[in-house]
């Protein structure tokens, strides 16, 4: 089968519609991982020692069960107890709970780095747990993390394929539906690996920036 040009131009704009359910996913469950994992770090850290254990068993339960698994039980079993979501909405909450329990590693590691010293001196200043927090700790700790954290939002995004099996019309799925409606596979699915590699590649420059503006981090 030859490639066909006139073909291309014809599905572009159902491909581009795609991309952009895409990027929208991959922001949204980015943002949704980003405040999933600090509150797992710091409930993590809760000197209640129930509260602490109870939600590192559910951190660890979500990070060791496939995405695929996560996103059917949020979209198909969550109705069955009345919660009924869109399949956005569901695709969001599934990428960024699961994202959510692996940034909060990272959180933790950058709290931990974070100097006794600067605890004591927030101490010895009177400061109370919350400005210790907003104004000592996390000014100090989240920088350092960045690149990782942007590493885990790239991994997010590649990731987004997966959403078509909850019928999310993001690109994998609109190119699967323009391969089965026309017959033609070869166009719409190397499209697809196109824009994940240009949008991959744009996005592997912003991450060695980040590399390279706040200094590299183990990961």
């Amino acid at each position: 089968m030859e490639w066909d040009w006139n073909f291309v131009w014809q599905i572009m704009p159902t491909l581009i519609e795609g991309v952009k359910i895409t990027i929208l996913a991959t922001l949204l469950g980015s943002v949704l991982a980003a405040v999933v994992g600090l509150g797992i770090a710091l409930g993590r850290r809760s000197p209640n020692r129930i509260l602490a254990r109870g939600i590192g068993f559910v951190a660890e339960f979500i990070r060791g069960t496939p995405l695929l698994v996560q996103l059917y039980f949020i979209f198909y079993v969550l109705p069955d107890i009345g919660i009924l979501l869109s399949p956005l909405v569901a695709g969001v909450i599934g990428l960024g709970l699961h994202y959510g329990t692996y940034t909060a590693e990272v959180y933790r590691a950058g709290i931990d780095n974070v100097p006794r010293g600067q605890w004591e001196a927030a101490k010895a200043c009177n400061l109370s747990a919350r400005q210790t927090w907003t104004r000592v700790i996390l000014p100090q700790a989240i920088p350092p993390m960045i690149p990782a954290l942007a590493n885990y939002f790239i991994a997010m995004f590649k990731e987004t394929p997966l959403l078509s099996a909850i019928t999310v019309l993001e690109l994998m799925n609109q190119a699967k539906s323009v391969a089965n409606t026309y017959y033609r596979y070869i166009e719409p699915i190397t499209l697809v690996g196109a824009f994940f590699l240009a949008i991959s590649l744009v996005a592997v420059v912003l991450l060695r920036w980040l590399e390279h503006r706040y200094g590299r981090v183990e990961r």
